[in-house]
């Protein structure tokens, strides 16, 4: 036992902390990434992602898919999400991340998207004749794509919930421009 404290006192006495004045200031290191100034350095280049906006109609004449173009290309890497307004509860609208499914007694309707670097394609999917649905599920169904850089997918945002994706990245309601159906 005695061997065992004593073993024991040593090791407390090697690494116990030292006190002393402070040494020099080392060398400046690499310039971190660019982005809004923090304590030191100069602000960088804020990120403001790509933002759009799209009411559709789903109908039996466009086979209840829609394609339209990005005005411009997207690097490959880049990440598409989609949201749909769901709701609007009091007077604020509701967007849900696609795909989104909602179960009737006929079958389900499930609300899908599929996207190039050019265009994205928006489209329902049923296991029914969606002709039968209320038009509240196939006319003037709001969208909004937002597309990111794939270094955003970093596990610090929530990409499912369109506000704070907004918030983190700074897109605002200006920034959201409408896209145009693609000439079929």
């Amino acid at each position: 036992m005695k061997k065992l404290l004593g073993a024991i006192a040593l090791f407390a006495l090697i690494f116990q902390a030292c006190e002393g004045p402070m040494g020099p200031q080392g060398p400046q290191g690499p310039q971190g990434e660019q982005g809004q100034q923090g304590p030191q350095g100069q602000p960088g280049d804020s990120f403001v992602g790509l933002a759009y906006e799209v009411t559709l109609d789903f109908t039996a004449e466009n086979d209840y898919f829609e394609v339209l173009e990005f005005p411009e290309p997207l690097v490959e890497s880049d990440i598409v999400l989609t949201f749909i307004n769901w709701e609007t509860f009091d007077g604020v609208r509701v967007w849900r991340l696609l795909p989104q499914m909602v179960f009737f007694e006929e079958g389900f309707l499930r609300y899908n998207y599929d996207f190039t670097e050019f265009d994205i394609a928006l489209f329902l999917e049923t296991n029914f004749d969606p002709e039968i649905l209320d038009d509240s599920w196939k006319l003037d169904v709001g969208f909004r794509i937002v597309v990111l850089p794939v270094d955003f997918a970093n596990g610090r945002l929530d990409l499912s919930d369109m506000d704070e994706l907004l918030r983190m990245t700074g897109i605002q309601e200006k920034d959201f421009i409408k896209l145009e159906r693609k000439v079929k």
